[in-house]
């Protein structure tokens, strides 16, 4: 809506009085003073001038806009330079005073305002700029005049270096470009030619005209494109294009938290470092994690071949427990020497007295993309048997969990480049001989990413964590954590060790006399003696025991007591010969590996064995070959080359190969082969 202000009489202003325009030229005691454009002088009171039919306002009483930095900023240098030159003269027109005249300035008389009217300057300027040269006429210095006022400046350049999109352009190709561009957001990347040439399909079909009627020229059509296409990535990134498409229009939304763990978005990317899977194999694993947007706690991550449902659920529960020191680790990252509570949390679990300086986070709200992973039911069920708010995102729009998508490029640039195997984003930043470099494996891989979020991450100021009112100081997220923590009004509570164990996935035994037996795996325990051959008494598993396992840890089962209530932990049989945990692949392959060996029947210990030399060789990495290992491998290869090949004929003069201890040099007994004859042999029965 705009308002518009009342008519003002200021001298220099322009006003109609009886078909006639005048200027004023006095303004005192109730009297006007009107100079005409012949030079006649009308005085008479400002009632009288009023209140007279004919009297009209012709000075617009807006002033001319400010001048605004970089107005001019991407037009021709003529074209600016043009523009102040108008300028110049107009304001002399206006004021008496050319525009960049230092203050103080005396107008000339033929330009004073008070002295001259309006038309009468106007003509002055004419002449003198056709004495100067340029021949310019009263209506131009007049329009001129009025787009100054108007537009100010901006108003002086010419209108058509100042229109927008297409200018003279038909506006049936530029609806045409527009359809285009947009219509690339799903194909593959092309170039402007393939575009140029649907634009002109589309003008032959839509309007059945000639294209070439109304098509401006190649670079013209080029130029358009760019501008209209400008910000969408219509010739480069793909899936950035897609993503700028599903942008909304309107500014983004921003939620605000206040408690830990209100908003947790949770997602999956490859990680850019190779790593030594279970099996063997040197590949890249994904890394899943779950961010605190309310302190930017990364409040778990896991490292994986591929993430399957389970491990959503695991990483869930790995958010709700505390994360333990672990051997190595140095004493500065105990959560006792750390900014946080821990005094206050120790009195809520004892857990906490030996753990790492990462908080407990409790999600309230996860938030997840559409991944088959996110949308199973095992990790809906494990949300809703903790109480947590499953909110996915709206397809294609991962600007909704940017929190955990800029934590993912933050570990790119701040860890995993630093990593030994790092091998670059994309193919065209990876290095000559990045496959050749010695690569963690994925246990040792996942202890360096939970050392370094725990001594780097969480004590790094975090610029999304600055309060509006001191944004020069940016906290930490444990600092963050511990500043919400006094106004939260609650504590979080780790979860328990029952309900981790009842997000692990889970299968129905039997209970026999030697144990438990799971994927050819013994586990077996004392207190598993009371319940050996027994029933659990569920008949709907024809009474069989619930069991929990972690299938990356194979170490221990937990077997639910259906008569006495609780778990009963049930090791390994095998825990002491290999310690180290070790997941479901691994086994598979260690399995694998020995029934190619010809021991189909293989025992757990042999599987054990074998499982526990791929996990050392996995640990050490792809040894190089030292140079001493290397000079004999050459020397091996060079004798076996230069060396005579046996047997085969002596050449004359060439010494026959040195007969060993024991051994007789006498020819074997040559026994001729018949030659085969199809008739002769069909003649025989067998």
């Amino acid at each position: 809506m705009t308002v518009s202000r009342p008519a003002r009489l200021t001298v220099g202003g322009e006003v109609g009085l009886r078909g006639s325009s005048y200027t004023i030229t006095a303004l005192a005691g109730g009297t006007v003073a009107l100079a005409g454009v012949t030079g006649d002088v009308v005085a008479m009171p400002v009632a009288e001038l009023l209140t007279d039919a004919s009297f009209t306002v012709l000075t617009p009483h807006t002033r001319a806009p400010l001048p605004a930095r970089g107005v001019l900023d991407g037009l021709p240098a003529e074209v600016a330079g043009r523009a102040r030159w108008w300028e110049r003269h107009v304001t002399e027109v206006l004021t008496g005073v050319p525009a960049g005249c230092p203050p103080g300035t005396v107008a000339h008389a033929e330009y004073d305002p008070v002295r001259v009217s309006l038309r009468q300057r106007e003509l002055t300027k004419v002449a003198e700029l056709r004495a100067a040269g340029e021949q310019v006429s009263l209506a131009t210095v007049g329009r001129m005049r009025r787009r100054y006022r108007s537009g100010g400046l901006l108003g002086l350049v010419d209108g058509r270096l100042r229109r927008g999109i297409g200018g003279w352009v038909d506006g049936r190709v530029i609806t045409a470009i527009e359809k285009a561009v947009a219509g690339e957001t799903d194909r593959s990347t092309g170039t402007v030619t393939r575009l140029r040439r649907r634009v002109v399909q589309s003008l032959a079909a839509e309007h059945d005209i000639d294209p070439a009627q109304i098509m401006p020229p190649r670079t013209t059509f080029y130029r358009l494109v760019a501008q209209i296409a400008a910000g969408r990535h219509t010739f480069g990134s793909a899936p950035t294009r897609r993503s700028l498409a599903q942008r909304p229009d309107g500014p983004f939304g921003a939620v605000t938290v206040l408690r830990p763990g209100e908003w947790c978005p949770v997602d999956s990317t490859p990680l850019d470092v190779r790593v030594v899977l279970d099996d063997g194999v040197v590949d890249r694993a994904e890394l899943t994690m779950m961010v605190d947007v309310a302190t930017r706690t990364i409040a778990a991550a896991v490292l994986r071949p591929t993430t399957k449902a389970v491990d959503a659920s695991l990483l869930l529960a790995r958010s709700l427990t505390p994360e333990p020191m672990r051997p190595g680790w140095p004493d500065a990252l105990r959560m006792s020497r750390s900014v946080l509570p821990h005094e206050r949390l120790v009195g809520i679990d004892e857990r906490l007295a030996c753990a790492a300086a990462r908080p407990v986070i409790v999600p309230e709200t996860v938030v997840c993309d559409h991944g088959m992973v996110y949308l199973s039911q095992a990790f809906q069920a494990a949300c809703r048997a903790m109480g947590v708010n499953f909110q996915p995102t709206h397809e294609g729009s991962p600007w909704e969990k940017g929190t955990v998508e800029r934590a993912f490029a933050s570990i790119a640039s701040l860890f995993a480049q630093h990593v030994a195997g790092y091998t670059g984003r994309s193919v065209d930043r990876r290095g000559k001989d990045a496959g050749q470099d010695a690569a963690w494996s994925l246990a040792e891989l996942q202890d360096l990413l939970d050392e370094w979020i725990v001594a780097h991450w969480q004590n790094r100021p975090h610029d999304g964590l600055r309060h509006p009112l001191t944004p020069g100081a940016a906290l930490t997220p444990n600092e963050q954590y511990a500043a919400l923590l006094e106004v939260a009004g609650y504590v979080p509570a780790p979860l328990a060790a029952g309900d981790y164990l009842e997000l692990l996935p889970l299968t129905w035994r039997v209970i026999n006399a030697y144990g438990i037996k799971i994927s050819r795996r013994t586990y077996d325990s004392q207190a598993l003696n009371p319940y050996r051959g027994q029933a659990s008494g569920i008949a709907a598993h024809n009474g069989r025991w619930e069991v929990h396992y972690d299938p990356y840890d194979v170490t221990r089962i937990w077997v639910r007591n259906h008569h006495d209530g609780g778990w009963i932990t049930v090791p390994w049989t095998h825990l002491r010969t290999a310690p180290a945990p070790f997941g479901e692949a691994a086994w598979a392959q260690a399995r694998e590996v020995l029934a190619r060996r010809g021991t189909d029947h293989a025992t757990e210990s042999e599987i054990a064995g074998a499982v526990q030399a791929l996990l050392d060789r996995a640990g050490h990495g792809p040894a190089k070959p030292g140079p001493a290992k290397r000079d004999r491998r050459v020397a091996a290869r060079t004798r076996a080359t230069a060396a005579p090949s046996w047997p085969r004929p002596a050449e004359e003069g060439e010494p026959r190969p040195a007969v060993g201890e024991g051994e007789q040099d006498e020819l074997a007994a040559v026994i001729p082969l018949a030659i085969f004859d199809a008739r002769e042999e069909a003649k025989k029965w067998w």
